[in-house]
């Protein structure tokens, strides 16, 4: 097994600012999470993958605003 192709290269993705740490994904994970359990709300189960899609949509710009 070589692992030398696995080895990420951090100073092209910094100089691009692309995000590769975990942080910024567990606390969007943790946001959604607080944000389904708002007070008040009835979340069925099968409509909360709809939702999740259809904001990511809207977070990339598919729809206009």
């Amino acid at each position: 097994m070589r692992f030398c192709n696995r080895i990420v290269n951090y100073a092209y993705y910094q100089a691009e600012g692309i995000s590769i740490g975990s942080g910024e994904i567990e606390s969007t994970v943790k946001q959604i999470g607080r944000r389904l359990k708002i007070s008040g709300a009835q979340w069925d189960e099968d409509n909360v993958q709809q939702v999740l899609h259809q904001r990511c949509a809207y977070l990339n710009g598919y729809f206009s605003r």
